[in-house]
């Protein structure tokens, strides 16, 4: 039996070139992942519970402990923003060119 070979991109842009996708997946592969490592290290470091994340969120301790495990392709972005508020964290979004 063959051995998979490993691919390594470094970057959610060379991810989504890798993958046959459009540059502006990679860009919301890129948001998304930075969404929830954010949300990860403030629960973290605030040493919350999923359930207390859910309550303050008003959503599931189903869907926090997903979120928290990286399990994301059925969690909103609304839904990740609304965590992190909830965790008194504001989101700011920067636009550049890139050209």
């Amino acid at each position: 039996m063959k051995k998979a070979k490993a691919i390594v991109t470094r970057s959610a842009e060379e991810l989504a070139e890798f993958l046959g996708l459009p540059a502006s997946e990679g860009l919301e592969i890129k948001i998304r992942s930075d969404l929830n490592d954010k949300i990860i290290a403030v629960v973290g470091r605030k040493g919350l519970t999923h359930a207390q994340v859910a309550k303050l969120a008003g959503t599931s301790r189903t869907r926090i402990t997903a979120l928290l495990n990286r399990h994301t392709q059925e969690i909103s972005t609304d839904l990740m923003l609304r965590v992190l508020g909830s965790l008194g964290i504001k989101a700011k979004i920067v636009f550049q060119n890139v050209a």
